[in-house]
């Protein structure tokens, strides 16, 4: 991270040069996973869909006995002296809260948690995919909690090597015959004018930018039906997205090898990148 050197990031009540920012070897987070995290996208170095973030991470902190280290104002407060600091043009919000470190490793949740905060501001590259991308389909083998915004990533990064390992961009989700959702995104499908998305379960993370695509076809009468997605429905799709808070809405025109329709990006999707777009310059300019 060569281009964050003298950057500020927030760790437990102090800002800290980056590099000079480090944790215990006994922190929780790093010995266990025990933690959460959210990654908030950055436009005209203002964070957006702020609050949705932060709700969604006191709600992973509940999810796993936890409460939220801090109220809102002082989130953002703490975000504003982070970001004021990065002369990044382009970033995002990287938020890590772990349930410590502790004098001895055991995997019993001590009774007094004193909790590591990371805020950072770190580098993204924004790709905006016009041509779209290619995809495989892998069997899901993540935990049953993935709702919970956690740090415990390993099966997620093996199939994100798995994609790349056969020059693709990404992997989706399967298990039980339904396609679920990408290594780090929520799936969206259309077929014959209508939108298509996962359910959320406990097998779906809460996607922000999910959910506020899903307002966007609301709003402009778009139908939107949440279905579970079989495979087999997947490969029959006019058009595939995969969304994300950092990617956005990426277009999928192959998966597994195969072309999805004609194998070119969809009206649907260009009509939605547009919305997306001004939803975006509205809340960040």
């Amino acid at each position: 991270m060569s281009n964050t050197k003298g950057h500020m990031v927030y760790l437990n009540g102090e800002y800290l040069d980056l590099q000079k920012a480090k944790i215990s070897v006994l922190d929780r987070g790093f010995l266990f996973g025990d933690s959460v995290y959210e990654v908030i996208p950055v436009y005209n170095h203002r964070p957006f869909a702020a609050k949705q973030h932060l709700d969604r991470l006191t709600k992973s902190l509940t999810a796993i006995h936890m409460d939220s280290p801090l109220d809102h104002d002082s989130w953002i407060e703490i975000f504003d002296r982070v970001l004021a600091s990065s002369a990044l043009t382009d970033k995002m919000l990287y938020i890590q809260v772990t349930r410590g470190a502790y004098p001895s490793r055991g995997h019993a949740i001590p009774d007094d948690v004193t909790p590591t905060v990371l805020v950072a501001a770190l580098p993204t590259t924004r790709r905006y995919v016009l041509e779209g991308v290619n995809v495989i389909t892998v069997k899901d083998q993540r935990w049953a909690n993935c709702r919970i915004k956690a740090t415990t990533l390993l099966p997620n990064v093996l199939a994100k090597d798995a994609a790349q390992r056969v020059s693709t961009h990404d992997a989706i989700f399967v298990k039980d015959g339904f396609a679920l959702e990408g290594t780090a995104s929520n799936l969206f499908m259309v077929k014959d004018n209508t939108v298509f998305t996962s359910p959320l379960s406990a097998n779906i993370l809460p996607g922000i930018t999910r959910s506020i695509v899903i307002d966007i076809l609301k709003t402009h009468h778009i139908a939107i039906e949440e279905k579970m997605i079989t495979l087999d429905e997947l490969k029959k799709a006019d058009e595939i997205w995969l969304t994300g808070s950092v990617q956005e809405i990426v277009p999928v025109v192959l998966l597994d090898h195969c072309a999805v329709a004609d194998g070119i990006v969809g009206p649907m999707w260009k009509r939605i990148t547009r919305l997306y777009a001004d939803r975006v310059e509205q809340e960040t300019t």
